[in-house]
């Protein structure tokens, strides 16, 4: 019998184990910590550090097996979060080897999905970034010298040098102020007016672009998902790409769970809907149930009148939502679409209202 269905178990325990561990490794630092105290807390250590052994184990087996892929990260963090402690354990020979599991810190971002986003962000806005930053280093150098030649005569003992100012030259940009390093001439105050004000302006290009990249990013990887849903609405089969990108920009995405409404009856139709995954049931005399690849909500948009029927999801349902100016917009596009969702429209309205 395979051990891997048994140390599956183990792959929750990141953020689970983590915040305890770490926890354990600041309070065997406490310098009045009785010894039994002190054992105890390094016994947890040893069990913290025993199931994410485990859980290594059981992502080697995985990655053996072919279950996991382009998971390097992954591996290399439950790797070190054994690795380290043992061998601080083994060759380091002192107490302090508990630190070493601070290591445990990196647990929590192996299955963060934000990360991968990160990387892709910094790697787009790469020339941005280090052209700003390359801007701060001038900025910080130019800032510094001249505080030197302003405040050396005055406070040589703190702007007596150009590292030394430029300390202050950090503190500033920052806008951080400490106070520990104050120019005393009035050359040296405005100097420290207008790098208080160039600080603003660089750190506010530095998040403008960091912002700007994650927006593009995030609204990248919607587009893509949207893409993927609107190819599986039959309905949509038979688009051509340029009038698919238009359908993906229109249409939102809604998740809902089992038994909620949808639309009720008497509710003024702003909206269409199209069913990608899951059923809905239409409560009408003769209650009706869709599934993927089927829309409702169409009449009331054509018609102008209130919903005639209450609709709800028969499980857990993925849909993609159409707003009325959207929906005039497809159909004048796209006239053999609204062609077949006024046809349909006709049929369900000669047999039952379909909301």
């Amino acid at each position: 019998m395979s051990v891997l269905p048994f140390l599956r178990i183990y792959a929750p325990l990141n953020a689970v184990l983590a915040a305890p561990g770490l926890l354990v490794v600041a309070a065997l630092t406490t310098p009045n910590l009785s010894g039994r105290s002190r054992l105890a807390l390094t016994a947890l250590l040893a069990v913290i550090w025993g199931a994410y052994l485990l859980q290594m184990a059981a992502t080697l087996l995985k990655h053996r097996a072919g279950d996991l892929r382009d998971r390097t990260p992954a591996i290399a963090i439950d790797v070190l979060a054994v690795l380290v402690p043992l061998a601080a354990f083994l060759l380091g020979g002192t107490p302090d080897w508990s630190l070493y599991c601070g290591v445990w810190l990196l647990k929590p971002l192996r299955d963060s999905t934000f990360f991968p986003v990160l990387g892709r962000v910094l790697a787009n806005e790469a020339r941005n970034l280090i052209g700003v930053t390359t801007l701060f280093g001038v900025v910080l150098f130019g800032v510094a010298l001249a505080a030197y030649v302003i405040e050396r005569d005055i406070q040589p003992e703190k702007f007596g040098s150009i590292p030394e100012a430029m300390w202050w030259a950090v503190v500033t940009l920052s806008t951080t102020g400490y106070g520990d390093h104050i120019p005393q001439t009035f050359a040296g105050r405005v100097l420290a007016g207008a790098v208080m004000m160039t600080g603003i302006g660089i750190f506010a290009l530095w998040a403008g672009i960091l912002a700007s990249g994650f927006y593009q990013e995030i609204r990248r990887e919607d587009f893509v998902r949207n893409w993927q849903l609107v190819a599986g609405v039959p309905l949509f089969e038979q688009l051509g790409p340029a009038v698919l990108v238009e359908i993906v920009r229109a249409l939102r995405p809604r998740n809902l769970p089992a038994g909620a409404v949808i639309c009720r009856s008497g509710e003024t139709g702003d909206r269409m809907f199209f069913v990608v995954e899951g059923r809905v049931s239409v409560a009408t005399p003769n209650p009706v149930e869709l599934g993927p690849g089927s829309f409702f909500g169409e009449m009331a948009l054509i018609s102008g009148e209130p919903r005639s029927a209450t609709v709800n999801a028969a499980t857990a349902v993925s849909l993609l939502s159409l707003h009325a100016a959207d929906f005039q917009m497809l159909c004048s596009s796209s006239p053999e679409i609204a062609e077949i969702i006024r046809k349909t429209a006709l049929e369900r309205r000669g047999a039952a209202p379909m909301a």
